[in-house]
């Protein structure tokens, strides 16, 4: 039986789509079967983020709909053996959970990269995850922002919460009077790992490539090392 991690942030610009590819990039590196289910209705942008753009044609409401089988509206992505992309169809439909126990017999994970901020979604993902990862940023805005969004996770009965701070500026916490420890502490969530702020994730991006592909340094090593231990692995924070 597979395992359904969703991936949320209290707020946008915490990377939440570029996590979400490469975790999953990452999760395949390991020999597992993964399907990201783009699930921001309004702004797709795991195709970009794992380098398939224009590739994708199909979302599950085909599948939905009876049009398509769930193997044909998936999308492979070229650069990782075991690794699929499924995007959301632009209105909300009925159908999901069915569409998810199918997925977790058939792949060992599914990720669902959801919108940033809070809003119906929320609840789907306390529902239906094994797991929730909530991105956010050393920001205090962002910190905030996470810790209430966290509360009302917890509020609609979701348990199996873990924390992610990426973007992490060392110069930026040099010169300010903000900690990790500080960040993480006000959200109040166990930690999964730190995610430093790295050129290499723009440079990947606007050369239309998954950040994985990139090499074995910076963000690209954090997101391996963060796939392991959901994987349950016995790897270092940091």
């Amino acid at each position: 039986m597979g395992t359904v991690i969703s991936l949320l942030s209290g707020k946008g610009g915490t990377g939440k789509s570029t996590a979400a590819a490469a975790l999953a990039s990452a999760l395949s590196e390991l020999g597992r079967r993964v399907v990201c289910l783009d699930a921001d209705r309004e702004l797709h942008n795991l195709d970009l983020c794992l380098g398939i753009r224009d590739s994708v044609l199909l979302d599950y409401g085909d599948v939905l709909d009876g049009d398509v089988t769930l193997e044909r509206a998936l999308t492979a992505v070229p650069d990782f053996s075991g690794l699929w992309l499924l995007p959301s169809p632009d209105t909300p439909r009925d159908g999901l959970p069915g569409l998810l126990s199918e997925l977790k017999q058939k792949y060992d994970y599914v990720l669902l990269d959801y919108p940033g901020g809070m809003g119906f979604f929320l609840e789907e993902a306390a529902c239906y995850s094994d797991l929730i990862l909530l991105l956010a940023t050393a920001d205090p805005c962002s910190s905030r922002d996470a810790e209430r969004t966290a509360q009302a996770l917890r509020e609609l009965g979701a348990q199996n919460l873990r924390l992610i701070m990426n973007r992490i500026s060392r110069r930026l916490l040099r010169s300010s009077d903000i900690t990790l420890d500080d960040s993480v502490d006000h959200v109040g969530i166990r930690l999964l790992g730190y995610v430093p702020e790295d050129y290499r994730v723009s440079l990947a991006l606007n050369a239309g490539r998954p950040l994985l592909t990139t090499g074995t340094r910076g963000a690209a090593a954090a997101f391996r090392r963060i796939a392991k231990r959901i994987d349950g692995q016995k790897v270092p924070i940091r």
